[in-house]
């Protein structure tokens, strides 16, 4: 009976209801895309990363550190034969490491010099471009965002210059071979990749590797001496951390949105209290008991959580629908901000997501429904019968 007296009441408030719902609605809508952006970022990211750089994880050697190119000079050793046993079945393959300088153009830039196997297939890479090329020089394949810096083309020469193993200065011509498209800025900015064979002979490292990535699905292997293993988790780390640093902007949003839906409602059921006092006394007088009139009000307020899922899912589930299948296109090029982003951003949406936002709104709309209906139980009937404000 409660709810069918609060549907009626809802329905017969009209546009206030539909002021309160829309408002609602509104912030549902909002804070489900705001939140699948940034859940389509992390996914995006992981995906990609996986991708191009690190399929199903690494054995890095025990001093190499990817944020400190000053380890680089001590993060090399023969690969452990287990690991090795990975990379003679094409199961994984070796990534040998080194600081660099290179002069394109007549300048100087720092660079990482990274040696690959050209035929290596594990992760999404154009390495194959560094096969078949011959004319005395060092084939290097480049990102689009290196060959902007450097204002490098394919066929260009530059010289690049190394510190090898005995700690001899060295240096040698560099051909552009191939520059790659890739959303992975980390295998682009200040990288340059040259065939593995050549990178060991240049550094006087034969047979040594910086890390080996391996294969999807692979089991780690028991004997791997003190390389240490770098699963998917570890590897994206980074990523999760400056996306969970930008998430408190989006949450001020949130509270913000979500605190007009709970005022237009704490109102609605303020005023609705207020006009509504001869038929409070009215329910009192017949016999409704204090606690059922406070039960009705709240549940008014509830009856519009549920009227604001059913909006969002009419009004803006199709918006919803088209950007999670389309995407959103973004104005800039995040990747030289250091994130992996797709040029159209596609939101993911949960289920938990769903579910936890929905529960989110329709405790605060409750609790601000709940507030000003229990000054009811502080009425007596014939004060307002009579008409009389609630105190």
């Amino acid at each position: 009976m409660l709810i069918r007296i609060a549907l009626k009441n809802l329905l017969g408030a009209r546009l206030r209801t539909i002021l309160n719902v829309f408002v609602t609605s509104f912030s549902f809508f909002i804070i489900l895309l705001m939140s699948g952006m940034y859940d389509g970022m992390l996914q995006h990211a992981k995906n990609v990363t996986i991708d191009t750089e690190i399929a199903g994880g690494a054995y890095w050697h025990p001093n190499y550190d990817p944020l400190d190119p000053m380890s680089f000079e001590d993060a090399h050793a023969i690969i452990p034969n287990e690991i090795k046993l990975l990379v003679d079945q094409k199961k994984a393959f070796p990534v040998l490491v080194s600081q660099a300088s290179i002069y394109p153009g007549g300048r100087i830039m720092p660079a990482i010099l990274k040696g690959i196997p050209p035929d290596q297939n594990i992760v999404n890479m154009p390495t194959q471009s560094l096969n078949g090329f011959n004319d005395g020089t060092i084939p290097v394949l480049i990102g689009k965002g290196m060959a902007r810096n450097t204002k490098l083309k394919v066929g260009d020469s530059f010289t690049i210059r190394w510190l090898d193993v005995n700690q001899t200065y060295d240096a040698n011509e560099g051909t552009v071979v191939y520059i790659m498209d890739t959303e992975n800025f980390k295998l682009d900015m200040g990288h340059i990749w040259v065939p593995l064979d050549i990178a060991q002979s240049m550094l006087a490292m034969e047979e040594q590797a910086t890390y080996v990535t391996y294969k999807t699905g692979l089991k780690e292997v028991n004997n791997k001496g003190d390389w240490i293993i770098r699963d998917v988790n570890y590897l994206v780390q980074d990523m999760e951390a400056i996306i969970e640093a930008d998430k408190p902007g989006a949450q001020i949003m949130f509270m913000i949105l979500l605190a007009l839906a709970a005022m237009g409602i704490f109102n609605a059921q303020v005023l609705s209290i207020f006009r509504r006092g001869k038929e409070i006394g009215t329910l009192m007088a017949l016999g409704m008991t204090r606690l059922r009139v406070v039960m009705l009000f709240t549940l008014e307020g509830g009856l519009n959580a549920v009227f604001s899922a059913t909006a969002t899912l009419i009004i803006f589930g199709p918006v919803l629908l088209y950007f999670g299948v389309n995407g959103i296109p973004l104005p800039l090029d995040y990747t030289e901000m250091g994130l992996i982003m797709a040029k159209r951003l596609i939101p993911v949406y949960s289920i938990g997501l769903i579910l936890s936002t929905t529960i989110l709104v329709s405790i605060i709309v409750l609790i601000v429904s709940y507030m000003p209906s229990r000054k009811i139980s502080h009425m007596k009937p014939t004060d307002a019968l009579r008409g009389k404000a609630i105190a």
